[in-house]
């Protein structure tokens, strides 16, 4: 028996956890997936067959799917629990063949990563990067060569962020607005700032929070709403990170004679 969760949902990735309860040894009637996709077990493991192969896969191995592999399954131990992660190629800006992987330590945080910032509430960065930085280290990455429009590409994209613009709500709209693959962007930019593309927006969206509390701002659920936080806690949990201060506190700070709560 299969149970699904769905973790983050985009037009370029899913991110979902897959729990399978069966205990069949003969493999599964065919299927043909139609995506490519990035699966890590987390517990138990299980046997797949693809294309005339077959694989182990337990938490130390993955498997990289594409469009078109017939597959099979079998479950000879029990049940097991995997993060199956879809994507389009697009988002690393190069073609990837199907494959099994071994999962080694590095691998494994990132995949812990992905999963811890799917709870965050910042699908559109914290989560994208995550994933990014997951399929990359998975499939190998390419060397990032810097070239003299890296730096004005880098300049375009914080002008984008500080500037409000429509598509710096997402990194994979950013990325598209700059006609670049994301995962270029974010390797770029944390090169080139020495911080996350994410760590960057949340620096700047604080200080319009900042602003704003300065000048008498709304409740602290509309302020998140305005400044695109998930919710209430996500404004706060960014704000103490960046500052060491809640928003209640800054406000205190910032509004001489504002009343302590």
């Amino acid at each position: 028996m299969l149970s699904a969760s769905t973790l983050a949902v985009r037009p370029e990735f899913t991110v979902t956890v897959v729990g399978c309860r069966s205990d069949h040894v003969r493999w599964s009637e065919p299927e043909r997936r139609d995506d490519h996709r990035l699966v890590l077990v987390r517990r138990g493991r299980f046997r797949r067959w693809a294309d005339g192969a077959d694989a182990d896969l337990d938490p130390t191995m993955a498997y990289l799917g594409v469009p078109g592999e017939e597959e099979r399954f079998a479950h000879p131990a029990g049940g097991d629990v995997c993060t199956s992660v879809g994507f389009d190629p697009s988002l690393l800006g190069r073609p990837l063949a199907a494959t099994t992987l071994y999962v080694d330590a590095r691998v494994d945080l990132a995949h812990r990563r992905l999963v811890a910032a799917a709870g965050t509430g910042d699908i559109d960065y914290a989560l994208s990067e995550e994933l990014l930085g997951l399929v990359a280290v998975v499939t190998g990455e390419p060397t990032v060569r810097p070239g003299p429009a890296d730096r004005a590409l880098v300049a375009a994209a914080r002008e984008a962020i500080n500037e409000e613009a429509p598509e710096a709500g997402r990194l994979c709209d950013l990325a598209a607005l700059l006609k670049v693959s994301p995962y270029r962007l974010s390797r770029l930019f944390s090169r080139e700032m020495g911080v996350s593309l994410t760590r960057y927006r949340n620096r700047v969206r604080v200080t319009r929070a900042m602003d704003r509390l300065a000048e008498g701002a709304p409740a602290l659920a509309d302020l998140a709403a305005q400044l695109g936080f998930a919710d209430q806690a996500h404004l706060t949990r960014t704000i103490r990170e960046h500052v060491g201060h809640t928003p209640t506190a800054l406000r205190r700070l910032l509004v001489p004679g504002s009343p302590v709560p």
